[in-house]
Formats: C-alpha cells, structure tokens, sequence
C-alpha cells in the first residue's frame, strides 16, 4: 500500500494499497478575519489494505466519507494525516512533481458522467487526453490506443467524433471508463459508479467492470451505498459510519454474519427478493439522526445511536478487534473482557 509504463508487477502477497490512519479534515472558518474555529472530520483515522486484483467494496450511507476516501488516496484532497501506498510508492505527501509521475497507475471513474466529461471535447480527444499528457505518441498509434479503449468498453468507433451530450448515460461511463484505462493503470477508484444510472444500465456497467478486471488484472476500490451491487462484485467489504471504519470482513462473512451493531442495521435494511421471506424481515430502525463530522461523538461514533450502547462506548474509542482471515471490528462489544465473560465491561446494555 510509477512510472507511466511500469512494467513492475505488483506481489500478489503484498497489498497493492495500503492506507494507514487516513484523516481528512475540511477547515471551518468564521468571522471577517476568516479564523479557524473547527474542522469537519471527513475521514478520521482509517487504515485497510487492498490486495492485488482484489475489489475492496465500500458502504455507507450518504455523508459518511465514502467519496472524501477515494479522493483522498489518490491524492485529489492534500491529506491531513496519515499515509497512502500504492504498489509501493508514497502517494500522500509527496511533492506534485512526484505525484504526477505515479497518475497512471491509480486513475477515478467518477460517479456522475455527464459532469465528469467536458461537453467541449469529442470522445476521441476526452479519452486520448490522458496519453497527450503522459505518453509521446504519433498521430497514428493515439488513434489505434483510442479505438482499442473504445473496443474495450463496447463502443463504436464511428462515435469517437462525437460529444458527450449525444450519448446515453450508460455510453457516457463507458467513454468515463475507456478514459480511467487509457494509461494501464493498476488500481483504480469506482466512486459510486452506477449511482446516476437506469437500473436497467447498472448491471451492463457493473458487467464490464468485471470483465475489465479479469482482463487486466485491475483492483478497485468500489465506493457504493447499493448493498446489492457490492454483494455482487466485492470480493470484502468496508463498513464505514461517520468518518470511520466500523467493520471488515469478506463478503460471503459479512452478509451471513454481520457482528457490529451498525452494519446489522444497514443490512436489515435491504428488501429480500421472496416475498415470503420480506414479510417476515425485521428491519432495525435506529434512533435519532447522524451527528455531524463537525463535532463527532465522544468515544465511538455510533454511541448515540446504537441500540447496544454501554457507558464506555460513550467515553473510549474502541479498539479494532482482529478475528482473523481479514476480518476488523470496531466494537467495545468484542474487547476481550465481553468475549470471555459475555457481559459489558462498563455499564449495561441499552435497548
């Protein structure tokens, strides 16, 4: 956790990301002297690895961070604090010379694509703009390059004079995606790639994705808020909540068992598709509203909303508690005094 065409292979034991206590912190100023009064917690304090050819999903409902993470390990946010590694390279604060250097192999496909897309430019120069900037190419091989990435993502090549505002949503994160590969990049940042899209086009997109993936060897990181999809294409799953990481498991895990209290309430929430068993489904409906990255919680995050909560969840921030084969929670219910007594180790539950 590069030069533009490395042809360094990434160690398949090795983590290709790998991010340690990550903190991006916004400023809050007030006042005519615009003075420094507080900070929003976007991100406060997560680490997690991503292997090579891995798909590490991240959920979360809206405002939690998910999107402020993927910008932020790819350097799109100066961080606050903590460090990012990608196939052994120092992205976090490294001078821009540098950075600009390593932007081949970590590329973004952006949630909205018509947004995303300069409605100036032809799908030929959006998708060529990247190798102009970091690959000296004739006239002839750009072209070849641009219609091979057309080919990948199943586009015609009579599109590429075209502009973005004639294309379908769907097309428009194709031309979105033929871009993210123009430079064979090694790791790449889905920030909710499907969320502005016709159902009916979701699966296509998602489809492709994985086809890219086994192709060329990619690892993502697939940033979403849809349950369903990221049971689909994630190999693990991130649980994040208010600007941390509350749980880490392996997908097959954590849909079958999930043990914090946050994420049992996420999943309770995704409709099942028998109707007999949607009729008998108990959702958990949690209390009260998220608080805000401005002023976060004492303790754990979650304490004011948890329907577990005891009186050290309100004081200690709790630990991450390792179970072994990739698996993290964040839960004071899991230190080692619950495991073996079966009790709070402060206070008592609350209902």
């Amino acid at each position: 956790m590069a030069e533009v065409q490395s042809t360094a292979a990434a160690d398949p034991a090795r983590p290709l990301v790998k991010v340690r206590d990550l903190k991006m912190y916004f400023p809050i100023h007030s006042g005519l002297f615009r003075t420094h009064v507080g900070d929003i917690k976007a991100v406060d304090g997560i680490s997690f690895d991503i292997m090579p050819g891995e798909t590490l999903g991240l959920v979360g409902e809206s405002g939690c961070g998910k999107s402020t993470v993927g910008r932020s390990i790819l350097r799109l946010y100066d961080v606050t604090a903590g460090t990012v590694e990608i196939n052994g390279s120092e992205i976090a604060h490294v001078d821009r010379d540098s950075l600009r250097s390593k932007r081949p192999m970590m590329q973004m496909i952006f949630q909205d694509p018509q947004a995303s897309l300069n409605p100036r430019m032809t799908v030929a120069n959006i998708i060529g703009e990247p190798l102009d900037e970091h690959m000296k190419l004739t006239a002839k091989e750009r072209l070849e390059r641009i219609y091979e990435l057309m080919d990948w993502v199943g586009l015609n090549h009579a599109f590429a004079k075209r502009y973005p505002h004639e294309f379908s949503g769907g097309q428009r994160q194709r031309i979105g995606i033929a871009r993210a590969l123009a430079l064979n990049p090694k790791f790449i940042v889905c920030d909710e790639p499907i969320a502005a899209l016709d159902v009916s086009i979701q699966a296509q997109v998602v489809n492709l994705l994985e086809t890219l993936q086994k192709r060329l060897n990619l690892t993502y990181l697939f940033i979403s808020h849809d349950l369903s999809m990221v049971r689909h294409i994630a190999d693990r799953v991130a649980v994040m909540y208010l600007g941390r990481i509350v749980e880490v498991a392996s997908r097959e895990k954590l849909f079958a068992e999930p043990l914090h209290p946050y994420t049992q309430a996420l999943l309770s929430a995704v409709p099942e598709p028998d109707p007999e068993s949607e009729r008998h489904r108990s959702p958990i409906v949690l209390q009260g509203d998220v608080p805000s990255p401005a002023n976060p919680p004492k303790g754990c995050n979650f304490s004011t909303r948890c329907p577990k909560v005891m009186d050290i969840c309100r004081q200690i921030e709790p630990a991450v508690y390792d179970f072994g084969d990739g698996r993290q929670v964040a839960c004071h219910l899991y230190s080692e005094d619950m495991t073996m007594t079966g009790e709070p180790t402060t206070g008592e539950t609350t209902n």
